[in-house]
C-alpha cells in the first residue's frame, strides 16, 4: 500500500490501526466496511510455501484487515473473512459489546452445505457445516490450519443472533 500524500510505501503502525509514511510522516487510517472490519489494504502475508493467500470464492488475493485490533484476512471483492478459529470469540465479544441489538434471522440456504471451499492456506477442502452457536449460519472451517471462513454478513448474524443458545431448527 502506498501513501496517499506522497506515493511512497507505507508501513503498518503496531500501536494503532493505521499506517505511517516514513518519508512524509503522514498517518493514514483506512475506513471500515459494513461489518466494522477495518481494511488495511496490504496483501496477506505469504503462506509457508511463500504464496499470497487468496479468497476461496473469488480467487483474488486476501488483504490484511482488523476488527477491534484483532487481525484477520479479508476479500475486497466478496467481503469474506478468514480468521484463526481462536479469534472468533474475542471478535464476537467485542462486536456484541459495541452493539447488542438482536436481529431477526432467516434460515440459511441448505444448498450452501454442498458447496466446495478450498482452504486458502493448505488448499484442502474446508468442512462446510452449521455454526454450532447462534445465528443460523453455515461456516467453512479447516481444522488442520485452525482457520474459519465467514461469508459477508455472517459475522454480524452470529453476533446479533437473538438467542445465543439456539443452534437452529431442531430438524437440522
Amino acid at each position: 500500500m502506498n501513501c496517499p500524500s506522497c506515493g511512497a510505501p507505507i508501513t503498518l503502525r503496531p500501536d494503532t490501526e493505521g499506517y505511517s509514511c516514513p518519508y512524509c510522516h503522514a498517518v493514514f487510517f483506512p475506513g471500515e466496511d459494513d461489518d466494522g472490519i477495518q481494511v488495511l489494504g496490504s496483501p496477506s502475508d505469504p503462506s509457508p510455501d511463500r504464496r499470497s493467500l487468496t479468497c476461496p470464492l473469488c480467487r483474488v488475493p486476501l488483504v490484511q484487515a482488523a476488527f477491534a485490533k484483532i487481525p484477520l484476512l479479508y476479500c475486497t471483492q466478496c467481503h469474506g473473512l478468514l480468521l484463526p478459529m481462536n479469534e472468533l470469540i474475542p471478535v464476537l465479544d467485542q462486536m456484541r459489546s459495541e452493539d447488542a441489538k438482536p436481529a431477526v434471522q432467516n434460515p440459511p440456504d441448505r444448498g450452501d452445505l454442498k458447496r466446495v471451499v478450498q482452504c486458502p492456506q493448505c488448499n484442502r477442502r474446508m468442512d462446510t457445516h452449521f455454526y454450532a452457536g447462534p445465528g443460523n449460519v453455515i461456516v467453512d472451517t479447516c481444522d488442520d490450519c485452525s482457520l474459519l471462513w465467514l461469508d459477508r454478513g455472517e459475522l454480524t448474524r452470529i453476533a446479533h443472533a437473538p438467542d445465543e443458545t439456539a443452534v437452529g431448527d431442531s430438524d437440522w
